[in-house]
């Protein structure tokens, strides 16, 4: 990511850092109405988060389950590891935000690997065998330290901003204003 802060250009290098958001689900997963009942009205934030989705360029569907996502994310990890990191992101995006899928199904994960031409193979014995589940969990050790809640959250320095946000917010957040 390129940012230009004070007629300065400068390259930004990105560190991703998943994160336990409602780790607790289980893998058929849950009712957006249960997880928040009496504490939000779903509907009405689902379309406010679509709306600004929206607005962004970024699809979003009609989702009313949350899933387990903490297989994707080892995966992700996984991936990362072979130059393929943001596109299983942007594919696990698409799979969970805009199509409403189950991200916690090993065979969805598997076939998000074959689209991006990653060895299905290797990535099931990944998947199998957990081999990136300590990385997860440094993840998210190092999210609890920052304070994470919700996502997405950047970090720049000590400060945060927290949401789908548009490219003025993180020249903001880059030059503390």
């Amino acid at each position: 990511m390129r940012i230009e802060q004070l007629g300065q250009e400068f390259d930004l290098k990105m560190r991703w850092t998943v994160f336990p958001l409602h780790p607790e689900t289980p893998d058929e997963g849950r009712e957006l109405a249960d997880l928040f009942a009496g504490r939000m009205d779903v509907p009405a934030v689902m379309a406010e988060l679509k709306s600004l989705a929206h607005s962004l360029g970024l699809p979003f569907g009609e989702r009313t389950r949350t899933y387990n996502s903490r297989l994707a994310q080892e995966l992700g990890k996984w991936a990362e590891q072979h130059g393929k990191g943001d596109e299983f992101r942007a594919a696990i995006y698409q799979a969970y935000f805009a199509e409403g899928q189950n991200i916690a199904r090993p065979k969805l994960l598997l076939d998000i690997c074959r689209t991006l031409d990653l060895a299905v193979s290797e990535a099931h014995m990944v998947l199998e065998q957990r081999r990136y589940s300590a990385a997860v969990d440094a993840d998210w050790e190092r999210a609890g330290r920052f304070g994470i809640r919700s996502v997405p959250s950047h970090i720049y320095q000590k400060r945060m901003l927290v949401g789908f946000q548009d490219y003025p917010a993180f020249q903001r957040l880059i030059s503390g204003t």
